[in-house]
Parts: C-alpha cells; sequence; structure tokens
C-alpha cells in the first residue's frame, strides 16, 4: 500500500478547487482538510475532509504536506507558520507581496532544511513550453538572438477573482506581480538572469493604485535582449511569446487555461532559410499534474531537487521588482527600493 501524504489546502478559491482536483488525481495525496474564510458547499464525497476559517486551525493536525493558494498579503506568513510546524509546503505564486518577505520564508526554511517548499509556477510545465526548452537546448537551431513577449487580459479581476487584486497592500502589485510574473520566470528559463532592464509602468487606465501595463527590456550577460508587455488592457486575451534564435523562429501561442480565453495552445517553428513551418498543436494542459508529481517526489525523496525553490522564486521576484525599480517615476511614487538590496 502507499503511504498517503496527508494534505490540507489553505485557501478554496479557483486554484485551490482546482488543485483539489489534480491532487485527488494523484494516489499517493490525501486532502483531510481545507481552510477559507467562506463557506464552502462540498459535494457529498468530500464529507469527510475538515473545514476551517483559518489556517491557525490547521496547524495543529497531523498533516505531511500544504497547499498555500491564498491571497497575496497571505502567502509569505502561511508558508512560515507550516515551515515552523515541520510540513512541507507548495505555495502559488507569487510567492510574497515583495521580496523582504520572501526573504523572511527563505530564513526559516534554511531552519528546516528536511522540509521541502515549491513554488507554483506552472507556465513552465505547458507542453508548448517544455518542447521549445527542449529544441533550444538542444543547440541544434541555434542561440537565442532576442525574445518578444506578451501576456495580457482585459482587466485587474477577472474570472470569479476577488477585489483584493486592485489593492497594493493586499496584492502588492497589479498585472506584472499577478500574471505576468509568469512571463518573467519564462524569461529566466530560456536565457537565464538579467544584468540590464529597462521599464515604462502605468495605471492610467483601470486607475487603481496597482499597475495595468508594463512595458519592459531586458538583456542578460550575453547582449541577448527580452522585451515584454504585461497588460491588463488586453481585449482579446493573449498569450505570446516569440523566440528568435540563429537558425529558427519559435513562436508559442496561446495558452491552456481553466477560462479557455487564450485561444488554443500552439508551437510554430520557421525555419530561417527555407521558411519551412512546422505546427504543434496541445490539446491538454499537463502542467497542473506535473508540478504535483514534482512536488511529491521531493518529499518522498531527499535526493530529490526541489524544482521551483524559494532560491529559483526569489530570482523570478528580483527580476519582476527590477522591473518595477527601473521606472523612475514608478519607484518613486511607491517607494520601491532597489532589489539588489535583497540577497539570498
Amino acid at each position: 500500500m502507499i503511504k498517503k501524504i496527508k494534505t490540507a489546502i489553505a485557501g478554496y478559491g479557483v486554484v485551490g478547487k482546482k488543485r483539489h482536483f489534480y491532487l485527488n488525481k494523484n494516489p499517493n495525496f490525501s486532502v483531510v482538510a481545507i481552510c477559507d474564510q467562506n463557506e464552502v458547499n462540498f459535494d457529498t464525497k468530500y464529507q469527510k475532509i475538515s473545514f476551517f476559517h483559518s489556517y491557525k486551525e490547521l496547524l495543529s493536525m497531523d498533516l505531511d504536506a500544504v497547499f498555500v493558494c491564498m491571497s497575496n498579503d497571505m502567502a509569505a506568513e502561511v508558508t512560515i507558520a507550516f515551515l515552523k510546524n515541520n510540513i512541507n509546503v507548495f505555495c502559488e505564486k507569487p510567492p510574497a507581496r515583495n521580496l523582504k518577505e520572501l526573504k523572511k520564508v527563505i530564513i526559516q526554511e534554511k531552519k528546516n532544511s528536511d522540509i521541502k517548499l515549491m513554488y507554483g509556477f506552472n507556465h513552465r510545465y505547458h507542453d508548448s513550453v517544455q518542447e521549445a526548452l527542449k529544441i533550444i537546448k538542444s543547440n541544434k537551431l541555434g542561440k537565442i538572438i532576442n525574445i518578444k513577449g506578451s501576456y495580457g487580459k482585459s482587466q485587474l479581476i477577472t474570472f470569479n477573482q476577488t477585489t483584493w487584486r486592485t489593492k497594493r497592500s493586499i496584492a502588492g502589485g497589479g498585472v506584472l506581480l499577478d500574471q505576468g510574473i509568469h512571463i518573467v520566470d519564462l524569461i529566466r528559463l530560456f536565457i537565464g538572469e538579467i544584468i540590464e532592464v529597462k521599464s515604462f509602468i502605468s495605471n492610467n487606465f483601470w486607475k487603481f493604485d496597482v499597475e495595468d501595463n508594463v512595458y519592459a527590456i531586458m538583456r542578460n550577460k550575453y547582449g541577448t535582449v527580452a522585451t515584454i508587455n504585461s497588460s491588463a488592457t488586453q481585449w482579446p486575451h493573449t498569450f505570446y511569446l516569440e523566440i528568435n534564435l540563429s537558425k529558427v523562429n519559435i513562436i508559442l501561442s496561446g495558452i491552456l487555461s481553466g477560462s479557455k480565453s487564450y485561444g488554443d495552445e500552439t508551437l510554430k517553428i520557421i525555419n530561417k532559410e527555407t521558411k519551412k513551418v512546422i505546427n504543434y498543436n496541445y490539446s491538454y494542459d499537463n502542467s497542473w499534474d506535473k508540478e504535483v508529481k514534482l512536488f511529491i517526489n521531493s518529499i518522498k525523496s531527499n535526493k530529490s531537487k526541489i524544482i521551483n525553490n524559494s532560491s529559483d522564486a526569489f530570482k523570478t521576484m528580483k527580476l519582476l521588482f527590477s522591473i518595477y525599480y527601473a521606472d523612475f517615476t514608478w519607484r518613486k511614487k511607491y517607494n520601491i527600493k532597489n532589489p539588489n538590496y535583497y540577497s539570498l
């Protein structure tokens, strides 16, 4: 018999429910408790699950792991609380509202070295992204020259999300920290660490105290350039990532999501010389399954390296806040500290 990992879900909104669905598909996990500030009407098959209104009530339970799916202001606090209780943690993005909060998590994590901490950057595990990464790592089609990315939705609050996403005190940031963090993470995945950033940031359309548009240009130490637009004024929801190599052009378009509003997930490879086009189409989002499997593998094997660990999350957050900081007006308006002040 497989010894099941006794698991709780802290936060039972859209993402918490989705995590529950994929945890139920994995025979290694047994969801025994859920907490949410709102009442939850469970399907009858979930009646044996304990329900609480506060994550603090979960701390008294005999748990092996917890999935933290709460608002940004709670992410670091809750992660630290469970690490202190020697409970493995999977936390959704963003890992915190800012680098200061994430640094506190990492300090606590170092005190509990046997406990596993993983962050949810599921876009890395979409089939189109995995295929593009495979092509690039093969080195058969040349080196990356530049990357152009766009990720946008039509407003800051979409798909039954709650209004906290428009409040800086809770969210920490707007569309870049909420959704754009995925494309920032992918930039790091494809071209490594960035040494120079220029940006323009605005909240001129929706008028909240968080950004609704970010335009950034970045460069790594080898001179590879990446440009991105993270937007909450993208009327047709868009995910687009163009990776220009010396021999081919790779275009990722669309992303499979619960809303199905970003279009079909595709990957296109265009040959520089012949202009021949190879198309890939993907019909199922495997990313959530893959993350759950990586997490269970890391828990069950001390030799297994955590993917999307705190160090990785810190580097993505550092790049993201470098984008905020690079716009002098935005930096001054919201008193954003130089991300280089923080280090691991």
